[in-house]
C-alpha cells in the first residue's frame, strides 16, 4: 500500500505541476495540432503527462530500496534499461523532431538493454517450431526485442482518447500483478503495484477531462514496461504460460496488427501512415455521434471520455481468462482466438453502421 500510495501521490504532484505550468504560458508542453485524423481534441492540451508517471516510478523504486532491498536493483535497472523509450518519446512531445522510426529504435535499444541487464528473454513459446529457434540464444533475444518494442508502439496506437490507453495499461498490470501473486515473484508485484499508482496519478487528471495527455513519452514508457514485467514473469517463472503475455497484451497488439493489415492490403497505403478509422476512432464517430451538442468544445470532451470504457471493456474481454488460466497454455491459445473474433466482428458491424445495440445504452444527455 505504501508502494502505491507514494507513487500515486507523486505522480499526481507532478501531473498537476505541468497541467499549471501549461495554463500558466508553457507553450512548449502542449500539443497545438488539432488536424490529425487521429486527434479528437478542441483546444490544446500538454501532452507530457508520462513525465508525472515515471517519476512516481522513480519515488517507488526508491521507496522499495528501504520497504523491500531484495528487490531494489533489478527494479532500479529496469527503469533504467526504459530511458531510451520513455526519452525518446518526451523529446517527440516537447520538439516534435523524433520520427516513428527513431521511436521505435530506441525503444528496441530499451528492450536490448533488459535482454543483457535482467535477462528478460523469450525462451520458450509453445509453438512447434519458434520454441526449437529461441532455444538458440541470438534468436530469443531479437524476438524479445522485437515482441517488447511492438506492444510499447502498440499501447501508443491506442492512445486516442482521455484514459484509454492509462486504464488498459492498470489492467494489464493487475494481471501481470496478479500472476506475479500467485507464483511468489515478488519483484512483479511491487512493480506493478508501483506502476498502477503512478498510472492512477495521472489518470485523475486526464480522465474524463482531459487536462493532460499521456504523450508518447509515457505510451512508451508504460508499453514498455508491462511488456518487460510479462516477460520477465514468464522468463522467472517456468509454470506460467507463454500464452500469458500474449492475450494480456491482446487488445492493443491486435489493434496494431488490424490497423497494418487495413492499411497496407486493404488501401494499399504505408503501415506507418496515420488515420482514423481504428476501432477507438469508429466508436466516437459512429456510435457517440448522437451526443448531444456535439460541436461544442464541451460535449466533445464528454464524447470523447465516454468512448474509452467501451474500449476498457474489450481490454478485460482478454484480461480476465488470462487471470483464471494464466497456466493453460491451450485455453490462453483458444480465447486469443475468441479476441479476434470478437475484435474483427465488432469493427466490421461498426464500419458498415450496424453497431450491437448495447453499444447504444449509454446516453449522453
Amino acid at each position: 500500500m505504501w508502494i502505491l500510495l507514494c507513487a500515486f501521490a507523486v505522480s499526481l504532484s507532478i501531473t498537476l505541476l505541468m497541467v499549471h505550468h501549461a495554463r500558466c504560458g508553457a507553450h512548449h508542453l502542449t500539443d497545438h495540432d488539432l488536424s490529425g485524423p487521429q486527434k479528437f481534441h478542441s483546444a490544446p492540451v500538454p501532452r507530457v503527462g508520462g513525465v508525472g508517471i515515471f517519476c512516481g516510478s522513480v519515488a517507488a523504486a526508491g521507496l522499495l530500496f528501504l520497504l523491500a532491498p531484495e528487490v531494489w536493483r533489478p527494479a532500479a535497472l529496469l527503469l533504467l534499461c526504459s530511458l531510451p523509450a520513455f526519452g525518446s518519446g518526451v523529446t517527440e512531445d516537447l520538439t516534435k523532431t523524433q520520427s516513428p522510426r527513431r521511436r521505435l529504435f530506441f525503444t528496441a535499444i530499451a528492450a536490448a538493454l533488459g535482454v543483457a541487464l535482467l535477462d528478460a528473454t523469450i525462451t520458450r513459446t509453445d509453438i512447434p517450431g519458434l520454441d526449437w529457434a529461441v532455444s538458440f540464444y541470438p534468436v530469443a533475444a531479437l524476438l524479445t526485442v522485437f515482441a517488447v518494442t511492438g506492444v510499447a508502439n502498440s499501447l501508443n496506437i491506442i492512445d486516442g482518447f482521455n484514459g484509454l490507453a492509462s486504464m488498459c495499461a492498470v489492467l494489464m498490470l493487475v494481471a501481470i500483478g496478479y500472476v506475479g501473486l500467485q507464483v511468489g515473484d515478488m519483484l512483479i508485484v511491487w512493480l506493478s503495484v508501483a506502476l498502477v499508482g503512478a498510472v492512477l496519478g495521472f489518470f485523475v487528471c486526464n480522465f474524463p477531462l482531459g487536462l493532460i495527455f499521456l504523450g508518447d513519452g509515457g505510451a512508451y514508457f508504460l508499453g514498455f514496461m508491462v511488456a518487460e514485467l510479462a516477460v520477465l514473469l514468464m522468463a522467472r517463472n517456468p509454470g506460467v504460460s507463454p500464452m500469458f503475455p500474449l492475450l494480456v497484451c491482446v487488445y492493443p497488439v491486435f489493434e496494431t496488427v488490424f490497423s497494418i493489415y487495413r492499411r497496407v492490403m486493404l488501401r494499399e497505403q504505408s503501415a506507418s501512415t496515420p488515420d482514423g478509422i481504428h476501432l477507438h476512432s469508429l466508436i466516437y464517430r459512429r456510435v457517440m455521434r448522437w451526443a448531444e451538442g456535439r460541436r461544442r468544445p464541451r460535449s466533445q470532451v464528454r464524447r470523447n471520455s465516454m468512448t474509452s470504457p467501451y474500449l476498457w471493456l474489450l481490454c478485460s474481454v482478454a484480461i480476465v481468462p488470462a487471470m483464471l488460466f494464466w497456466n493453460s497454455t491451450p485455453l490462453l491459445a483458444g480465447f486469443i482466438v475468441v479476441f479476434g473474433i470478437v475484435y474483427t466482428g465488432l469493427y466490421w458491424r461498426i464500419v458498415r453502421f450496424r453497431s450491437p445495440r448495447w453499444l447504444h445504452l449509454h446516453r449522453l444527455r
